[in-house]
């Protein structure tokens, strides 16, 4: 595969009109690999590369050649957006790891916060309480000292308290959203968004036009959890989506920290069980700093 700006433009055009992860797309990129054939390909050799019916391969090749001459790159560049494909050397390594990595990212803001290796994930409720705020709090110094970058995405409640605290305290974060860029969700953090969108930075894996579904969120959660190093939860219920996050954080390999809660509160349910599957419990930042320099020494 090139990375060349005409093979990128059909790979933008690939991607804008079939938004789907790298492990789906890379038969067809191993067939194809300059993208030149895919417009005269006979339906069936589509259908069977792709692992989708020929009706859906007819529409995905019609919907193709309409995009192909669109200049995605002059027309993102336009709305400050940079896409950045799974072939791109400031493509993270550590999405590369994933079962299903984005074939293709959008991003807007400073991207040199893709490189830095030290990046922490904080989630938790949208409906948190001042609970997790003042632990944030508490939390997030020491490792914005230690230039850690804070990774969340973007939510009311947790993820709002993690983006602004990092700013607030002169830290980077970074907002990993499950809509495109042109359609930010929810619509109360739009302007957090537009100012993170400055200094900091948005990515998603999905095109600009894609609007909030709730099946995408499950889905930005494995990127948060990618491009992380370790995943801090602070308030959650027990059966909730920061759990499940949490829990494809454990299975890969995460370093994860639950911060405890008064046993009285249904939002301390989701941390206390993460401490029985074997999550750390923490309640400032040193803890957390002390076991990631165990982590590396182990891993490196």
């Amino acid at each position: 595969m090139r990375n060349n700006e005409q093979w990128l433009n059909r790979f933008l055009a690939l991607h804008y009109v079939f938004p789907v992860p790298m492990n789906k797309v890379s038969p067809l990129l191993e067939y194809d690999p300059e993208l030149s054939h895919l417009v005269k390909m006979e339906l069936s050799l589509l259908s069977s590369i792709l692992k989708i019916s020929q009706n859906r391969a007819l529409q995905l090749q019609k919907m193709y050649q309409k995009f192909v001459d669109t200049p995605f790159l002059q027309i993102y560049e336009k709305h400050h957006i940079t896409p950045i494909s799974y072939t791109n050397p400031n493509y993270p390594l550590s999405l590369k790891t994933l079962f299903d990595p984005p074939s293709m990212i959008y991003t807007k803001g400073n991207i040199n916060l893709l490189n830095n290796p030290k990046k922490l994930a904080i989630i938790g409720s949208r409906d948190a309480t001042d609970y997790s705020k003042q632990s944030i709090e508490k939390i997030l110094p020491p490792l914005i000292e230690q230039n850690f970058v804070i990774v969340s995405g973007l939510a009311k409640g947790a993820d709002t308290f993690a983006h602004e605290i990092t700013m607030n305290l002169g830290g980077k974060t970074i907002a990993v959203l499950g809509t495109g860029l042109l359609h930010i969700y929810p619509k109360q953090n739009v302007n957090l968004a537009e100012k993170m969108s400055k200094n900091h930075l948005l990515v998603t894996e999905y095109p600009p036009y894609i609007t909030p579904k709730k099946w995408n969120f499950p889905m930005r959660n494995r990127i948060i959890n990618g491009l992380s190093r370790g995943v801090v939860i602070t308030e959650a219920k027990q059966k909730s989506g920061t759990v499940y996050t949490m829990e494809h954080a454990l299975e890969n390999g995460k370093e994860i920290f639950a911060i405890p809660g008064s046993i009285h509160s249904p939002l301390s349910e989701g941390p206390h069980l993460l401490i029985l599957e074997g999550a750390k419990p923490v309640w400032n930042g040193y803890q957390i700093l002390e076991e990631l320099k165990d982590y590396e020494q182990i891993t490196n």
